[in-house]
């Protein structure tokens, strides 16, 4: 069992950056692929990106590639997500997920994370 709290949202003017973070419970954390997706009113949840257990591997969606940037310390039982040059687009209330690593999982996908947090708002304004 996860338990994932986010916290750092909040309200920015365009261009403007804010780092997010995921704090989880357990004792296994380090075991899980963690992820980020983000729901803006009126709109399906979206994938924002990913990271492997270990921190090696990342994956953004392409509207966020090269402005936002996963990481996580494991010791510390946290995953950040830092946003840059953010958007009005970029509005929406974010999530983060843990996913048991499997070979056949789609990571990009909402069903294949088992834990979520309650999310963080983030409003970027114009």
């Amino acid at each position: 069992q996860v338990q994932l709290v986010e916290s750092g949202g909040g309200l920015v003017q365009a261009g403007g950056s804010l780092r997010l973070s995921c704090a989880a419970s357990g004792r296994t954390f380090s075991s899980y692929t963690m992820g980020w997706f983000r729901q803006a009113p009126g709109k399906e949840r979206e994938f924002v990106g990913t990271i492997s257990w270990n921190g090696i591997s990342t994956y953004y969606a392409d509207s966020v590639k090269g402005r936002f940037t996963i990481s996580r310390d494991n010791p510390k039982n946290t995953v950040y997500l830092q946003m840059n040059s953010l958007e009005p687009e970029d509005t929406a209330v974010y999530y983060c997920a843990a996913a048991r690593w499997s070979s056949s999982s789609d990571y990009t996908t909402g069903e294949a994370y088992g834990y979520w947090g309650r999310g963080t708002q983030v409003t970027v304004s114009s």
